[in-house]
């Protein structure tokens, strides 16, 4: 599959084609992705409340730890994208080795964090008995960080390989594996015994086996992977690729961390206004992740194909697979932001019993809520967009410094002081963060067209001197 189009096929159609065939199987990983988490929310919900609320914390927990993880993971995508676009199989096989090397050492790095779980969640003011239940499953999931972060680092070379379908086959199948396993273990069906949380830990951590395991095994057969021996001595440092993981891995863990604590932080605005309004934000704040998974995976998208065209040195490329993005995630964003603005309470409804008593309450205040999600989305996907195309340009400081910026003392700032000393309660929380988003949106759009530029300027000036 062609990832970026020839010079005799480079009309703004065929960027569109390409970037919709690399994109699709990314969103729907993504969005099978979410799946897995949803039906784990929905199988112990089953347990009762208490393991309902220590799954939420202890997923909580897990979470920040695998997206900051995961910043050296994402690394890797523009490093193998460019020494893809430069035909550099030395170096594709070097970046997702030492990429490898980073994520099993975090891992490790991380395991004390686990072991005192509950130290830290009491600490953090939450009960003890919820803080216990939490951190005997974090005890036992700790050891799926490590293959989710490797499959992470392997999705980077089928994805530049023109391979993403086979990221969302393997999801796909985690998917069902973690439903099917998950039902009979947590609740004790198929003849199996009723594990309850330990069993949901014992069960993510080998679906996480299993798609790292798979991945393996696919890049090992197929012959186009196959030939990049990634594998092979595997032990041997490349001191020079580390620092580039380690250079471009933090900045963006840090960006994704910051995105991830700024809705944790809206969560808990929201719960000081109070229970309805929190279990409003719950639900419009579900609707605004699924449809962020869209630009989110056409992110990833830009990250590979800017960052071939980049690794060419074809300006002219990268210029129109940068704008072949935007216009796809633009136009799809709207689609969304219309659907939020004319069906808003009967969206929120899917997510809501209408039997329990407050549910009247609770979708009143989540219909404008909604609403102002519609707008929200635009924006979102906007700054995703543009953090992975200056990704493809190997860009993370900047746009971590800026996201850094507009999610804390534009966004949060702005949350508070439209919910409270202005009084707009939970849409002013809304507000603030979409008054952030559309900051981090406007200024790394503003860098990717600034960084553009500047490359653009410098290939006509090396053109001109040969």
């Amino acid at each position: 599959m062609a990832l970026m189009t020839s010079p005799g096929e480079n009309s703004f159609s065929a960027h569109i084609r390409a970037t919709l065939a690399l994109g699709i199987p990314l969103i729907g990983a993504q969005l099978a992705q979410l799946g897995i988490n949803t039906t784990d929310v929905i199988i112990i919900g089953q347990l009762g409340t208490v393991d309902l609320a220590a799954i939420v914390l202890a997923a909580q927990f897990f979470f920040v730890l695998l997206v900051f993880g995961s910043g050296f993971a994402i690394a890797v995508m523009p490093m193998v994208a460019n020494a893809h676009g430069r035909e550099d199989v030395r170096s594709v096989r070097r970046a997702i080795r030492m990429g490898m090397w980073v994520s099993i050492a975090y891992s490790l790095v991380t395991m004390p964090l686990f072991y005192y779980a509950k130290s830290i969640l009491v600490s953090l003011g939450q009960e003890e008995e919820l803080a216990a239940i939490a951190a005997g499953y974090l005890h036992i999931v700790q050891f799926g960080l490590y293959p989710a972060l490797l499959f992470g680092v392997l999705r980077s070379v089928v994805s530049a390989s023109g391979r993403a379908g086979i990221v969302l086959h393997i999801t796909l199948g985690t998917l069902v594996l973690n439903a099917v396993l998950a039902y009979g273990v947590v609740l004790g069906h198929f003849g199996l015994p009723k594990l309850g949380m330990n069993g949901a830990a014992m069960v993510a951590a080998t679906v996480q086996w299993s798609g790292f395991i798979a991945m393996v095994i696919y890049i090992q057969l197929s012959p186009e992977t196959r030939r990049l021996e990634l594998f092979a001595r595997f032990w041997r440092p490349d001191w020079a690729a580390l620092k580039d993981v380690m250079r471009l891995g933090f900045p963006i863990g840090v960006t994704v961390l910051a995105e991830v604590t700024l809705f944790s932080a809206a969560s808990l605005l929201m719960g000081m206004i109070g229970t309805v309004e929190l279990a409003a934000h719950g639900i419009a704040l579900q609707l605004a992740s699924i449809a962020f998974m869209i630009p989110l995976g056409l992110a990833q998208a830009g990250t590979v194909r800017v960052g071939i065209a980049h690794g060419r040195g074809d300006h002219e490329n990268l210029r129109k697979a940068s704008l072949s993005l935007v216009v796809l995630s633009v136009s799809i964003s709207l689609v969304g932001s219309i659907l939020f603005l004319t069906f808003p309470h009967q969206l929120a409804g899917l997510f809501l019993d209408r039997s329990r008593e407050d549910a009247a309450a609770v979708l009143a205040y989540a219909g404008p809520l909604v609403v102002v999600a519609g707008f929200f989305q635009m924006f979102d996907g906007l700054q995703a967009v543009a953090a992975g195309l200056l990704r493809g340009l190997k860009d993370a400081r900047v746009p971590m410094i800026i996201a850094l910026i507009a999610y804390w003392p534009i966004g949060l700032v702005m949350a508070w002081l439209l919910a409270f000393p202005l009084g707009l309660g939970g849409i002013g929380v809304w507000l603030g963060f979409l008054i952030g988003l559309a900051s981090a949106a406007l200024m790394l759009g503003a860098r990717f067209i600034l960084l553009v530029r500047r490359e653009g300027r410098l290939t006509a000036q090396a053109h001109a001197s040969l």
